[in-house]
């Protein structure tokens, strides 16, 4: 969705954003009802706070610009990917860790 954005439209189609956005929230909820019942170790207890950042700032985007058809700031769209990216590296460490 960011290559839609740099490639020069305002902001990717609507049903993009609401399917990532619906899918992130399952996997999200996921991850809560873990770290709730069973405990999640430290690094994807820190993954789980990267991904609720990462959430509130997709809210923001889609509240404040999306659903105002207001082209998405790019600063912002690399900010809430990174912080993404690097929660879900957190979680790969912390599931790698956790094999035998």
């Amino acid at each position: 969705m960011a290559g839609i954005r740099f490639a020069g439209k305002p902001q990717p189609p609507i049903w993009l954003a609401m399917g990532h956005g619906f899918l992130s929230a399952a996997a999200l909820t996921l991850l809560l009802y873990a770290w709730f019942t069973v405990g999640l170790p430290a690094l994807a207890s820190w993954a789980l706070v990267l991904f609720l950042l990462a959430a509130a700032g997709g809210a923001f985007l889609n509240l404040n610009y999306h659903w105002k058809m207001l082209p998405l700031p790019k600063g912002m769209i690399v900010g809430h990917a990174g912080v993404a990216v690097v929660g879900f590296g957190l979680l790969l460490a912390a599931t790698w860790a956790a094999t035998p």
